[in-house]
């Protein structure tokens, strides 16, 4: 076995152990699914956005930054490598929607990542552990429920951090005063 396919295989392990338990089936499932097209981000932008005008800018751009990452990887990095995915459906266990594309680099811990990058530029580092805790969440719960690889999580969660970095970069460009 590979290096990959036995820390795929270590972590699937180490998940199984938690899967059944009516707490982390709840918790994943659900991070599952508000990570499908971002949603927890979006949501969690225009929450932020009622607050201040400053907020309501940062959230279009947030969004605008997860239009880009999920363009990114979905139609570009997925492509390249066309991974099979450690199921096809996920887990019997647990419903979860069906993607249409390959398994690497997992998309949900890729946004989340980006997200929490640029949310915790706009909060400040006392902000980190939230949303990092958060993007960590519903980045294994893709792994939780089978439909992606650790790996995969992994790979996703590296990527989301280098396009969080490239998008507080720009966003800062543009938002510049002039």
């Amino acid at each position: 076995m590979t290096p990959v396919a036995t820390f795929d295989q270590w972590a699937d392990d180490q998940l199984e152990q938690l899967r059944g338990n009516p707490v982390a089936d709840a918790l994943f499932t659900n991070a599952s699914h508000l990570g499908d097209f971002s949603v927890i981000w979006h949501i969690i932008g225009i929450a932020r956005g009622l607050t201040s005008e400053q907020r309501a800018n940062q959230a279009i751009m947030l969004s605008a930054m997860l239009g880009a990452e999920s363009l990114i990887v979905n139609q570009g990095v997925k492509r390249l490598f066309r991974r099979t995915r450690p199921t096809e459906t996920g887990d019997e266990r647990f419903e979860v929607r069906k993607p249409s594309t390959s398994s690497f680099p997992s998309g949900h811990a890729s946004s989340a990542f980006v997200a929490a990058t640029l949310l915790t530029a706009w909060g400040g580092r006392r902000t980190a552990p939230l949303w990092f805790g958060l993007a960590t969440v519903v980045s294994v719960s893709r792994a939780y429920v089978r439909i992606h690889h650790a790996s995969d999580v992994v790979g996703g969660a590296l990527v989301g951090l280098v396009l969080g970095g490239v998008g507080q970069r720009l966003i800062a460009r543009v938002m510049r005063p002039k």
